[in-house]
């Protein structure tokens, strides 16, 4: 079987957060390991109804920013997450830490306490884990 494989450098690598629908597709895609455009539309038809060229837009530009990248197979692009889904998520966290906390982490973490977000038990086990990691 021949295969071409493409990535997209890291130049734009999580630029933006994620919207829902770009959010859902890489749901699908770490799920499932890999995934061609059908398969995602197929996937996705029930809250978001697009076609298939849509479908494969949105994998270019998830692509593009460094998300995915693509093999071919015979003359189906077929699609892996090259971003771990840990390493979105920090990357989600942080942007909102900058843009509502002007970068302050204990910020973040004093108003997650004072809105009820974190129990004392999940505080402790948080020291616990900063303490261990000195």
């Amino acid at each position: 079987m021949d295969a071409t494989v493409c990535n997209v450098t890291s130049r734009s690598i999580h630029a933006k957060p994620l919207t829902k629908l770009q959010q859902a597709i890489l749901d699908f895609i770490w799920s499932n390991t890999t995934a061609t455009a059908e398969q995602v539309r197929a996937a996705i038809a029930a809250d978001h109804p697009l076609r298939e060229s849509s479908v494969r837009t949105l994998l270019r530009r998830l692509e593009t920013q460094g998300y995915l990248a693509h093999s071919v197979e015979g003359q189906t692009f077929v699609y892996r997450a090259t971003a771990a889904r840990g390493s979105v998520a920090v990357g989600a966290v942080r942007s909102v830490i900058e843009r509502f906390w002007a970068g302050s982490v204990e910020q973040f973490v004093l108003g997650m306490v004072d809105e009820k977000v974190l129990t004392p038990a999940q505080l402790e086990k948080l020291a616990r884990k900063v303490r261990d990691a000195k």
